[in-house]
């Protein structure tokens, strides 16, 4: 049987990308403290660098927008389906 893969929490994700931001030890010392390859660490890294900005956006309108976009999406599909279940109905019954 095969070594299992390990999953790490995006809390442990999180803290050894702030590690390695923050610069006080290399990437080798941070690979070994935490068991984790140097890649693993530099992508983790990078996906923080990366989306960091997004953390501080003010979602809320934005959030909003997005929402109302789904609730007509939605509301138009009913009202799709209630004409056509209404043609079946009238067409199919005897």
């Amino acid at each position: 049987m095969g070594k299992r893969r390990r999953t790490f929490s995006s809390k442990f994700k999180s803290k050894v990308a702030l590690e390695a931001i923050k610069s006080h030890e290399t990437l080798n010392e941070l690979s070994v403290k935490h068991s984790l390859h140097g890649n693993q660490i530099s992508s983790w890294k990078r996906h923080l660098e990366e989306n960091a900005p997004e953390l501080f956006e003010n979602n809320r309108g934005k959030k909003k927008k997005e929402d109302e976009e789904l609730t007509d999406q939605l509301y138009r599909e009913i009202g799709r389906l209630q004409v056509e279940n209404a043609w079946l109905k009238k067409n199919l019954n005897p």
